[in-house]
């Protein structure tokens, strides 16, 4: 990679850390900041990062990010937020999703004329999870009520990984997977059931291995988070050995971790760190977790800063070079009323109001998993490669530039409303957990 490269990215990131808190309550995204200055040092501007030069380097980051952030997001799901939002979240997963994926696949046999079938379900399943990074003050405004910023905070854990093997499905189908060595079945169970398997035992004997660890006092806080660390990592390598998604690996070794970590209450666990409203067992379990996996969730920031950074110098800029007018019609189809006209159906019978529904339908940002995804579709050369890809860049950026633009005016706004909601209404349903 050229060192300027380097220099540039260095740049960016420090003088974004500088001023991040600033940034953080206008209307400037940290992912816009990234996307923008990757578009000013690629192709299409001071062209110090090559797309064939430097094309492992993003690959190895991207999918690096990727992996953390699987991991971290699911191993901070809490089942209390599950309990205490009840059906909010799992309507969204098992109701939601596949309702986006199919929508997806449908919009774009109408819209993107050319693709295979499943190349068409390929864009129907990249573009379907969803990430909240990308419109971070929506889930973070404590004007919300609790009951969406949980929900949509556990949605983006999660759908992610239940995506994949859907994705990886109808990539085999349309002739990729592996390079086309597995079929779509061999494909899918190496997926889901050997990948699964594998990342389940990694986390649940990291989990194992660092609560003994911590009840006897035989680690230090700084080599504990070196040991999370290495979870995924190993995870997401055996995964490789057989073949298996190392993606399904690192996020169903979260899901194993964190469930491990909090069986019981951590001994050893610092005074200092336990708030004064963790009195519960529970809550102190949920402190021990974010604290050992801190530095895996920071590093994951980090890389997905720096994904952001590439994928707007190595895709969006070059995608720009050759849109035509089915990429933003369908990316605006793709944020509207592909995510909207399902989680309206998924949310029937809550008792939620329009606005609620409105503000969770447009707050579904596609950000660092699409963008993975995309890059390994990419790579396997599929017959309609580049207006896919294309579609993808166009969709992720244009998510990146409406859901940052618009977090913290509608988060502001919706705050507001549900205020006065509240005060007419005091058995509003957004502030009781979803029957």
């Amino acid at each position: 990679m050229n060192p300027w490269a380097v220099i540039a990215a260095g740049a960016v990131v420090g003088g974004y850390a500088a001023v991040s808190r600033r940034l953080s309550t206008t209307m400037v995204s940290g992912p816009m900041v990234f996307v923008a200055c990757g578009l000013v040092i690629g192709p299409l501007g001071l062209d110090l990062i090559d797309r064939a030069d430097d094309a492992e380097i993003t690959r190895v980051l991207l999918e690096s990010a990727l992996a953390l952030v699987l991991f971290t997001g699911a191993a901070s799901v809490r089942r209390r937020d599950l309990r205490r939002e009840r059906l909010l979240p799992v309507r969204l997963l098992t109701v939601g999703l596949p309702l986006t994926m199919a929508l997806g696949w449908l919009v774009a046999w109408a819209v993107l004329p050319g693709l295979s079938v499943w190349e068409l379900a390929v864009i129907g399943v990249i573009l379907a999870p969803t990430d909240a990074a990308l419109g971070q003050q929506a889930v973070s405004d404590e004007r919300v009520p609790a009951l969406v910023r949980h929900g949509l905070s556990v949605e983006s854990g999660l759908n992610d990984g239940i995506a994949l093997p859907f994705f990886l499905l109808a990539l085999a189908a349309a002739g990729g997977g592996q390079h086309g060595h597995q079929g779509p079945l061999a494909a899918f169970f190496l997926a889901l059931v050997a990948s699964s398997a594998i990342g389940l035992a990694a986390g649940w004997l990291g989990a194992r291995v660092l609560g003994r660890s911590m009840a006897r006092g035989w680690s230090t806080p700084a080599w504990r988070q070196l040991l999370v660390l290495a979870v995924p990592a190993t995870a997401y390598a055996l995964c490789a050995v057989v073949d298996g998604s190392g993606f399904i690996g690192a996020w169903t070794a979260g899901l194993a971790f964190g469930s491990v970590m909090r069986a019981k209450t951590p001994a050893g666990l610092p005074p200092a760190s336990i708030p004064p409203e963790a009195s519960s067992g529970e809550a102190l379990r949920d402190e021990a977790v974010r604290d050992e996996v801190e530095l895996s969730d920071r590093l994951g920031e980090l890389l997905t800063a720096l994904s952001f950074l590439m994928f707007g110098g190595l895709i969006l800029g070059p995608a720009l070079q050759h849109v035509d007018w089915r990429m933003p019609l369908y990316a605006v189809i793709s944020l509207t009323v592909i995510r909207m006209v399902p989680v309206a159906v998924a949310l029937l019978g809550t008792g939620l109001r329009a606005p609620t529904v409105a503000y969770i339908g447009w707050f579904g940002p596609r950000g660092l998993a699409s963008v993975v995804f995309g890059l390994i579709a990419l790579e396997e050369r599929l017959p309609g490669t580049e207006l896919l890809s294309g579609v993808v860049a166009v969709t992720v950026g244009l998510s990146v530039l409406l859901h940052g633009a618009s977090a913290a005016l509608l988060g502001s706004r919706y705050g507001s409303w549900y205020a006065e909601a509240l005060r007419r209404s005091p058995d509003l349903r957004e502030r009781s957990p979803v029957p």
